[in-house]
């Protein structure tokens, strides 16, 4: 992980499914954000328990940035490119595209890494704006791009209910 000093605060509304991009190192800086993306989180709610599939509240940060140059629609298992580009359908959950693998920073969230709680691209792009995954954040597979040119390992992110 890079020790740089955070250059961008992400924020996940699990309310709104939405994830809010800002320059800076939090929201209490009031600027506007840079990007705004429509997410999935867990369709089995909110919580941290391991092996609940639940998507975790708090704050993050992101620990380590997975799949760079990778073509979008990369199916990647156990956060390695398999070489098989994925069809946007299908009941499958992939973790597609890129990876952003979640650290906590608090004693409630510490185990999401172990839990491997990423925000990463899916095959079910139809579903992003309702909850949906199994506790990862999802993300369109284009957007998923973008944000990972934006962003660098140790920025922050927070995960609300509103």
């Amino acid at each position: 992980m890079s020790t740089s000093i955070p250059y961008h605060y992400l924020r996940v509304s699990i309310s709104r499914q939405c994830l809010e991009v800002f320059p800076g190192r939090n929201s209490n800086e009031k600027k506007e954000p840079l990007a705004i993306y429509k997410i999935s989180s867990s369709r089995f709610g909110l919580g941290t328990e391991a092996g609940s599939l639940c998507t975790p509240l708090g704050s993050f940060v992101i620990e380590e940035k997975i799949g760079d140059h990778a073509p979008e629609r990369m199916i990647f298992e156990a956060r390695k490119p398999i070489g098989i580009i994925a069809n946007l359908e299908g009941e499958e959950d992939y973790v597609l595209t890129r990876i952003l693998w979640l650290s906590g920073l608090e004693p409630e969230n510490a185990n999401t890494r172990d839990r491997y709680i990423y925000i990463h691209g899916t095959n079910q792009e139809n579903l992003l704006g309702s909850p949906a995954s199994h506790g990862c954040i999802r993300l369109a597979n284009t957007a998923m791009v973008e944000l990972f040119n934006i962003v660098q390992e140790g920025d922050l992110v927070e995960i609300i209910a509103s």
